[in-house]
């Protein structure tokens, strides 16, 4: 496994990994991360780091989601506005429309879409944006927090005491979205009221539901410790061999001096 490094100032060390699993024979999750090339635009727009889990058959999963991570980044790029929330949020809409659009103009792929969970780093201010299952967690020496909540039946259940959170990876319809980029008409992505403040040594780490649903956080924040690319292949190591049923994909990003 060949992991993904791509960082080109200091602050942030950064690192992805993605794998098929070993049940899967095609992988419909997709990363990115990014930074802008002039000095000037990375002061004002800073980092951006997005993963995708799609659904909708064979090829309409890989479609949504490199759609998504795709459109995300462009939007965030070019339609900079007052703020990088703002500015995450209506990315996060035309990412929406698209798929949509896609699915219309392609109609074997018709019932596409993907969960989609982006973040970027300004300084030391974090902002992101969620719909789906995938995860964003925020790692503070041996403390974690997950800072998305599942969009999904099994997540709503647990919210509302019906399932508890250590039966839902285990529960029989845990994979049903009740959102998703390229969805419904309507799009409500979740976001922070205020930005999160980072400080060195912090570790976020974004990844799919096939890596979170076979590993825990007591298992997170202990692989967190370590460099951001020795953490992905541990993490991505410890769910193979946990049997990975899904496809597993991972970005850890440490705030560094």
């Amino acid at each position: 496994m060949a992991v993904d490094c791509k960082t080109s100032r200091p602050g942030i060390e950064a690192a992805s990994l993605t794998d098929v699993g070993r049940q899967r024979t095609n992988n419909e999750d997709s990363y990115l991360y990014w930074e802008p090339d002039s000095d000037e635009e990375f002061r004002l727009k800073g980092r951006l780091a997005v993963i995708a889990d799609g659904m909708g058959g064979y090829e309409g999963g890989h479609e949504a989601s490199q759609l998504a991570v795709e459109t995300v980044r462009h939007g965030y790029d070019h339609t900079f506005g007052a703020d990088p929330q703002s500015t995450l949020l209506e990315a996060f809409t035309s990412a929406h429309r698209c798929i949509q659009r896609y699915a219309i103009d392609q109609p074997q792929f018709y019932g596409m879409g993907t969960t989609c969970t982006a973040l970027s780093i300004v300084g030391h201010q974090l902002h992101f944006a969620h719909v789906g299952d995938s995860r964003l967690y925020h790692v503070r020496d041996k403390n974690i927090s997950r800072l998305t909540r599942d969009h999904s039946y099994v997540g709503r259940l647990v919210e509302t005491g019906i399932v508890r959170s250590e039966d839902a990876h285990s529960h029989p319809q845990r994979h049903i979205l009740t959102a998703a980029l390229g969805a419904g008409r309507v799009l409500a992505p979740d976001a922070p009221d205020r930005p999160v403040s980072l400080q060195e040594g912090d570790s976020l780490i974004l990844c799919t539901d096939g890596l979170w649903s076979l590993v825990g956080d007591h298992d997170l924040v202990a692989i967190a410790q370590a460099a951001p690319a020795e953490a992905c292949l541990s993490l991505v190591k410890m769910a193979l061999e946990r049997g990975a049923p899904d496809n597993v994909t991972v970005s850890v990003l440490r705030v560094s001096a």
